[in-house]
């Protein structure tokens, strides 16, 4: 049987960096859950959360995964489907679909942080994305998530500064 899910808040903050112009930074607070997980014989934490008009995915669920400090995902299911893995020195094909159509998207990490417990923590993923093995950004993700003492009402998540979550 899963383990139970604990209801938690979840901070983003998004920075993603293009050639030729100023960085991407997005900053987001949701409501979430938080549960334990496990790959084979590793264990890991997995946080869900529904988006918004805030984050340009309404409609979707969002599920950001860790495994240790070298492997992690990240799948959106709902209006927008997308499945980003995201391994330390190693590059990965990704389908990421859009409004416009899917693409596939090159995927390569050269850091993971998971510094989660039962009891919250944070997360760190920098990678690039490719396309064609043409360099499109240089992504950072800074996860934050603290468990919630009260109940949580409907999620709503509210954006802070511009730019999109990837």
């Amino acid at each position: 049987m899963p383990a139970k899910a604990k209801k938690v808040t979840i901070t983003m903050k998004s920075i993603s960096d293009t050639a030729g112009g100023a960085p991407d930074v997005m900053e987001l607070i949701t409501e979430g859950t938080l549960r334990p997980v496990t790959l084979g014989k590793a264990q890991g934490w997995e946080i869900s959360y529904n988006d918004s008009e805030a984050t340009g995915f309404a409609g979707s669920v969002t599920t950001v995964s860790c495994i240790g400090e070298e492997l992690a995902s990240m799948t959106r299911n709902g209006a927008a489907n997308a499945r980003l893995i995201i391994e330390k020195d190693r590059r990965h094909h990704c389908h990421y679909g859009t409004e416009y159509g899917e693409m596939l998207l090159g995927i390569s990490a050269s850091r993971i942080v998971n510094n989660m417990t039962e009891d919250g923590g944070d997360m760190y993923f920098k990678y690039t994305i490719d396309v064609n093995s043409a360099l499109v950004s240089e992504n950072e993700i800074y996860l934050n998530v603290k468990v919630s003492e009260k109940k949580v009402p409907d999620s709503k998540a509210y954006a802070i500064g511009s730019g999109t979550f990837i």
